[in-house]
């Protein structure tokens, strides 16, 4: 799907969606963002971020040579130096031994003259030094023949011994990726073998799993404790303020500072909301189900009508069947978020939303544009952290939190996935969630 520029003359088209019961829906295609496409899908499959090299079979991890072939080359290798070292010296060794052993002397007749006497002599020394060069070079063929079949068995041995020695390594390693903070309490390594460095690297492990899980505790119970110790004097702060304010003898000026005191509780209330569900989006879900993403947009989009029919913005849809697995209530609030933030910050009049969910490639993708104030692409990246906001809106702060972007980002990533954010041409966002598919 390709984006168009806004332009004022580009004109809406009527779409029949199979979800509007017979209902003509007018759709309006959201323009460009200046940066990446914006309807580019999820990253690629992770298959293709592992595809192996030529050289693959040495490694475990895309251009890295992995620690079991590192130990099994540097074995072979100190095998292979130390043989040709042996080989050379053994060399020295029998050639001085063959030279000092074999001295051949020849008798002869004492008639025979001098000049033959050492014409025979020469060739008795000649056949001896062919001798034990045939003897050396015999020697060294079968000696480095020897040296490679021994090279290659080192190899071999060298590769079981380095699989051997790194196995407690491996035990860690697959202790930790299957980690959650639902196993933390009951998932250690528990390394069984000899008190060596890897032993004690295994204990300080576990130990510290144990810290960890002291710590997600802690995490747990006061989020619990602060969701009701916070809320309760709030509750009962707007309870007051609300029989107060129904009372007819109260004043003018009463009721103007208890609708003020009701706002200022109000916001109080949506700023606990929004911390508590960032704690409770940063730590592992505890509820994954089966669901569609289409429907969860479709809620958030009915949720919001009403907040945008009330300042003037108009929300188009383009919703396709977006499977996946994940916590409906947390990926419903981080949609609302995002449609909240496009109608809250977005032009007085005339403003627009765009919404559309689909499949890329095996995943999904939910995108949010808005029409808006320009963006600057440097200040786009520090939206998703707490708090922040915009130069322009700081003065606004009643606006918002300054949570809902970093609450997205938090539920996303523990989903498995990621979002991104970009200026749009023209003023305002596009921003794109892309989850893992069912």
């Amino acid at each position: 799907m390709t984006d168009r520029p806004e332009r004022e003359s580009v004109p809406t088209h009527p779409m029949i969606s199979p979800h509007s019961a017979g209902k003509t829906v007018r759709v309006q295609q959201p323009p460009p963002p200046s940066g990446p496409p914006a309807w580019d899908g999820p990253p690629p499959p992770s298959h293709t971020a592992q595809e192996r090299t030529p050289m693959g079979w040495l490694t475990d991890k895309p251009g890295k040579v992995s620690m079991r072939w590192r130990l099994t080359l540097a074995y072979g290798g100190v095998f292979f130096v130390a043989g040709a070292l042996l080989l050379v010296v053994m060399y020295f060794v029998v050639r001085s031994v063959l030279y000092v052993g074999f001295i051949y002397t020849l008798k002869l007749p004492d008639n025979v003259s001098p000049e033959l006497a050492d014409y025979l002599n020469g060739q008795v020394q000649l056949l001896r030094t062919n001798g034990i060069n045939q003897v050396l070079d015999t020697l060294i063929r079968q000696s480095v023949l020897a040296l490679l079949g021994m090279g290659i068995f080192a190899l071999v041995l060298g590769y079981f011994v380095a699989d051997r020695a790194l196995r407690p390594i491996s035990q860690m390693t697959a202790t930790a990726r299957k980690l959650s903070e639902s196993t933390l309490a009951h998932q250690r390594i528990d390394l069984k073998g000899p008190e060596d460095e890897l032993k004690e690297l295994a204990d300080t492990f576990d130990a510290m799993l144990t810290r960890l899980n002291v710590a997600f505790d802690t995490q747990r119970r006061f989020v619990a404790n602060a969701s009701h110790e916070l809320r309760t004097p709030l509750t009962i702060n707007r309870t007051v303020l609300e029989i107060a304010l129904s009372d007819p003898e109260v004043s003018e000026d009463l009721k103007t500072l208890g609708r003020t005191l009701l706002e200022v509780n109000a916001r109080n209330e949506k700023l606990i909301e929004g911390l508590l569900l960032l704690a409770r989006s940063e730590r592992e879900l505890a509820v994954r189900k089966p669901l569609d993403v289409e429907e969860v947009a479709r809620t958030a989009v009915e949720q919001v009508a009403p907040f945008a029919e009330e300042h003037g913005v108009a929300v188009s849809t383009e919703l396709a069947s977006a499977p996946t697995v994940g916590d409906p209530v947390l990926l419903e609030r981080s949609v609302s978020n995002l449609l909240e933030n496009a109608v809250k910050y977005n032009i007085p009049e005339n403003g627009k939303v765009w919404i559309r969910t689909g499949m890329v490639d095996g995943g999904l993708v939910v995108q949010v544009a808005n029409t808006g104030q320009h963006v600057p692409a440097y200040e786009v990246n520090s939206l998703f952290e707490p708090f922040r906001r915009l130069h322009a809106d700081r003065v606004e702060s009643a606006k918002g939190s300054g949570l809902g972007l970093s609450i997205v980002r938090a539920v996303v990533q523990a989903h498995g996935g990621n979002v991104t954010a970009v200026p749009r041409d023209g003023g305002g966002l596009v921003v794109t969630i892309r989850l893992p598919g069912r």
